[in-house]
């Protein structure tokens, strides 16, 4: 996957609706009535912005060969019609996790991380981005897509990946949960 940066926008403005910002670690985020996503650069931030979250797609880490071939063939992508729901999770990690050499972090994510998020493709589509070398306050913003009929599935997936090894590094996670509909880009 090419490198890509992508911004989330919070303001009045934006193709999804939040539907609830809960803090799941630590500080949380401002109120906002929509996300608008830029991919892309930014120039500068629209007036009426709550809050802005950047990321960089990159290249797909701590996975094997056979575990890439298997998300390739399974994960569908982002932007399909029936997938009118959304989560926009991002999530700081403790200086703990950063510590940790690149085979140990490897070993917490192949444990449970990888093999749940499998599992639940193709019904929720995702996306990583990376933040941490922008400067950004979250390591990580993870985008989530799904169907109305499929909600009862990310929630599980969501609480597995919660009760994992590997979130006992997280220091800072907010969950923002969204809706698409027809009146984003002028409400």
């Amino acid at each position: 996957m090419p490198t890509a940066r992508t911004t989330y926008l919070a303001g009045s403005t934006g193709q999804w609706r939040i539907d609830s910002i809960t803090s799941v670690a630590g500080e949380g985020l401002p109120d906002a009535a929509r996300i608008d996503i830029v991919e892309g650069p930014l120039a500068q931030e629209p007036s009426g912005t709550a809050w802005a979250l950047r990321g960089l797609t990159s290249n797909i880490r701590y996975t094997t060969r056979a575990e890439l071939d298997v998300l390739v063939e399974r994960q569908e992508g982002l932007g399909r019609p029936q997938c009118t729901r959304a989560a926009l999770i991002p999530i700081r990690k403790a200086e703990s996790w950063w510590t940790l050499a690149q085979d140990e972090r490897r070993a917490l994510l192949a444990e449970k991380h990888i093999t749940i998020g499998l599992e639940y493709l193709p019904a929720v589509a995702r996306r990583l981005h990376h933040s941490r070398d922008l400067g950004e306050p979250f390591d990580f913003l993870t985008w989530f897509e799904y169907a109305p009929e499929d909600s009862e599935q990310f929630e599980d997936l969501v609480g597995r990946l919660r009760n994992t090894a590997e979130w006992t590094h997280v220091d800072r996670e907010v969950d923002v949960r969204l809706s698409r509909d027809d009146a984003g880009a002028t409400a």
